[in-house]
């Protein structure tokens, strides 16, 4: 696993993937807080990140999926899959190795955003007035959403040889699990009616939940049973090549 980890690694930073993926999370999320006058927090009058934390997870959506379309696509085309799976490496630990890699570029995409958390923190009046509590759950949910959007955009990868639709799947799934069970919940048809256990259902509202403030094992339960539940089926999807 740890080989297969360093593998992609370096196969990010050795190109200009890694660097295009953190600079365009970084510019798109600097000019919306900071430049572009009707999204800026320093026009916003409170000392908080919300408007980031409702950003971030919109461009995670595309930025994830772009990220992952090469993980078993672009080996599947090549036939360098083949290769891969001749190493003593069981397929959890292909899969692993590369959710871990997948994983860590996306983290290291958002610590430079600690700087907007420093920035806001020192324009509060006074100094320091801002919600911590509430900061750091969102940035636990933004980790926790990013875990379940790579194992979905793995599994997406490992469906085709084709990376363009490795991508539109991975982003059609993200889509849905982000926003999809919302839309129902909201139908007039579930009002009263489970809209609720509905909601539940969906990453938005778990998201929401952890940026309040208070860490809920049903929120942390939820993202890695959902992040458990897609790489179990990416590992199945890797092994039907021995069928």
């Amino acid at each position: 696993m740890t080989a297969i980890f360093r593998k992609e690694i370096n196969a990010f930073f050795s190109s200009l993937i890694g660097y295009v993926v953190i600079a365009v999370f970084l510019v798109v999320t600097g000019l919306f807080l900071f430049v572009f006058p009707d999204t800026s927090l320093l026009n916003y009058g409170y000392a908080t990140l919300g408007p980031f934390f409702t950003l971030a997870p919109n461009i995670l959506l595309f930025l994830i999926p772009a990220i992952c379309m090469r993980a078993f696509a672009e080996e599947r085309q090549t036939g360098a899959i083949e290769l891969l799976v001749t190493r003593p490496l069981r397929d959890v630990e292909i899969v692993m190795g590369k959710f871990l890699a997948c994983l860590t570029l996306v983290v290291i995409a958002l610590l430079p955003t600690a700087l907007y958390y420093y920035t806001i923190y020192q324009l509060g009046a006074p100094a320091g007035n801002i919600d911590a509590g509430g900061t750091i759950g969102s940035y636990l949910g933004l980790l926790f959403l990013s875990m379940a959007f790579v194992a979905i955009g793995l599994l997406a990868s490992s469906l085709t040889r084709n990376q363009i639709v490795g991508f539109l799947l991975a982003l059609a799934l993200t889509f849905w699990f982000y926003f999809g069970f919302d839309y129902l919940a909201s139908l007039p048809v579930f009002y009263g009616n489970g809209d609720v256990f509905i909601a539940s259902l969906g990453m938005q509202e778990h998201f929401r939940s952890l940026g309040r403030g208070l860490i809920d094992s049903r929120d942390v339960i939820y993202f890695l049973s959902l992040t458990a539940f897609f790489i179990l089926l990416t590992v199945i999807s890797l092994e039907r090549r021995k069928w």
